[in-house]
């Protein structure tokens, strides 16, 4: 039987990648660090994916088994592995490289010549090229050889809302039904898996820019509007009719920036636009405004959600105002749990809104940088 190792068996891991590679013939070994996680993975050998939308649905994913990515037991199973997915964060790939090479290590010793795939699935610009160079700092140069000819290392571009929602069973997740999985086609070794919902492109970067400038952008300045107003869920806070205006108003900037880049279709992108909003909308999923707008820092970096998009508009000499708001939203984004949030909040009090600015987000030009000090202490 077909093997996948998911790394990572929270809500993302068992909501949409792990699913998905069960409901297409795999066994899914889920590696995490949770003990709790794990043995209850192990003791139910099956959970349940809730799917929270118009029409709602129940998916029985069975055939899975966990292990401890920190044990030696780890690296065996991804070494038989046929594909390894992640669903960590990005700022975890680099600690599970060293296990994965150790993988890699242990195959070419038992002489596997069966290609095997690693895609990280997580919600990043190239995360499994991160992933790649990671892993192979840790290769031998006969394990970099080995796996230069039998490991394939493809980026993709993932697309899923899958809120914390408590459940009964603590191993159960609620999802939306909506998702994509964009995978691209040419990073692949050997035949390339046929996986149930996974699309095959070949521009991979106009797709995963499309997501980051439509749903992320749009989901974190809901966010940050919505924590503004104190409104608690996305839901909520898209129903404000203020907010929805510059949120919808932002997105059709961003779009503008996506379409003179890539060439995409107006009409279709709008589409998207409308799509993705009706999203926000759900009110079966109950989406905190808290775990949307989390860790700033990184939502407001030169490559991520707020600032690519602005920019790349910008260079285009097109209107970015709202775009603006949801940047100067993002500053304010106070929250006491959130240790980016926190470490924020510490520069604008030392240095300044502009210093701030200018060094979080890397941009150069003054006027931007004032338009968005003016939008900041507009919102103040």
């Amino acid at each position: 039987m077909k093997k996948a190792v998911q790394f990572g068996a929270g809500n993302i891991g068992r909501g949409f990648i792990g699913a998905l590679l069960s409901q297409s013939g795999y066994h899914v070994v889920f590696a995490d660090v949770v003990e709790a996680v794990i043995n209850k993975v192990n003791e139910d050998k099956g959970y349940t994916v809730h799917i929270m939308d118009v029409e709602c649905e129940e998916q029985k994913i069975e055939n899975i088994s966990g292990v401890n990515s920190t044990k030696p037991e780890a690296i065996d199973e991804i070494a038989t592995a046929d594909i390894v997915t992640t669903a960590v964060g990005l700022v975890i790939l680099p600690r599970i490289a060293p296990t994965i090479a150790a993988a890699i290590e242990k195959r070419m010793e038992m002489g596997l010549k069966e290609p095997m795939n690693m895609i990280a699935c997580e919600n990043a610009i190239r995360g499994t090229s991160q992933l790649r160079k990671a892993v192979y700092e840790n290769l031998s140069e006969e394990g970099k050889a080995f796996a230069d000819e039998y490991v394939g290392f493809p980026d993709c571009a993932v697309d899923r809302i899958v809120p914390p929602v408590r459940i009964e069973n603590s191993i159960d997740v609620v999802v939306e039904r909506y998702f994509e999985w964009d995978v691209e086609k040419s990073g692949f070794k050997g035949e390339i898996p046929e996986i149930k919902g996974m699309t095959l492109v070949d521009d991979l970067m106009a797709y995963i820019e499309r997501k980051l400038f439509t749903l992320n952008t749009g989901h974190c300045i809901t966010a940050y509007l919505g924590t503004l107003r104190q409104i608690p869920t996305i839901d909520q806070a898209i129903a404000d009719e203020e907010i929805y205006a510059i949120v919808s108003a932002a997105m059709k900037e961003s779009g503008a920036g996506l379409i003179k880049k890539h060439g995409f279709d107006a009409d279709k992108h709008a589409a998207y636009i409308e799509k993705i909003i009706g999203r926000f909308k759900n009110p079966h999923l109950k989406d905190d405004v808290t775990r949307v707008g989390r860790e700033p820092l990184r939502k407001l970096s030169p490559t991520d959600r707020l600032i690519k998009p602005l920019m790349t508009a910008t260079g285009f000499g097109l209107p970015v105002d709202h775009m603006l708001t949801g940047v100067g939203a993002a500053l304010h984004y106070n929250n006491p749990e959130d240790k980016q949030s926190v470490e924020l909040q510490e520069k604008i009090k030392a240095n300044g809104v502009k210093a701030t600015v200018a060094e979080i987000t890397g941009i150069e030009d003054e006027k931007i940088i004032d338009a968005i000090v003016a939008e900041y202490e507009k919102l103040s």
